[in-house]
C-alpha cells in the first residue's frame, strides 16, 4: 500500500532533523534541506547554510525528539524538544516546513522555553509525558 503524500513529508521532515540535528550529517542533511531554503526564523541566519552554521556551532549534546506531527498537503508542523544546546533551559519548538519535490523549502517556527513542574500553572509538561530534569 502506498503512503500518502502527508505520510510521505511528515517521514521526510523526521528523518532531515534527525540527519541534522542529532547525527549531524552534513552532508546528509544537505539532501534534505534545498539549496534555495527560505528561513523565517529570527533565530537563524537565511538559508540553508545559516541554518547548518547554527547548528556546527552549537554545543555537540544538541539532542532533538520530535513529538506530534501533523501534515496538510505540502506543509509539516512538528512539535519537539531541542536540548543540549548551551541555554539553561530545553526549548519546545512548533517547526513549520513547506516540503517541495522531496526537499525543505521553507520553514517557520514558534519557540517557547520548556517549563519545569513549578512553573506550570495547568500541572501538565509542555512536551511529552514528563517534565524536564
Amino acid at each position: 500500500m502506498s503512503q500518502t503524500i502527508e505520510e510521505q513529508n511528515k517521514a521526510l521532515v523526521l528523518e532531515a532533523f534527525d540527519t541534522l540535528f542529532n547525527k549531524r550529517d552534513y552532508a546528509a542533511a544537505a539532501r534534505y534541506w534545498s539549496s534555495n531554503y527560505l528561513q523565517h526564523s529570527a533565530h537563524i541566519a537565511p538559508g540553508r547554510d545559516g541554518l547548518f552554521n547554527l547548528i556546527k556551532s552549537i554545543p555537540p549534546t544538541l539532542r532533538y525528539e520530535p513529538g506530534t506531527i501533523v501534515a496538510d498537503g505540502d506543509v509539516v508542523i512538528v512539535h519537539g524538544r531541542f536540548s543540549g544546546f548551551g541555554q539553561p533551559v530545553n526549548w519546545i519548538v512548533a517547526d513549520i516546513l513547506r516540503i517541495k519535490d522531496g526537499m525543505l523549502v521553507e520553514h517557520w517556527d514558534v519557540i517557547q522555553d520548556e517549563a519545569t513542574r513549578e512553573q506550570s500553572k495547568s500541572g501538565l509538561p509542555m512536551f511529552g509525558d514528563t517534565f524536564p530534569q
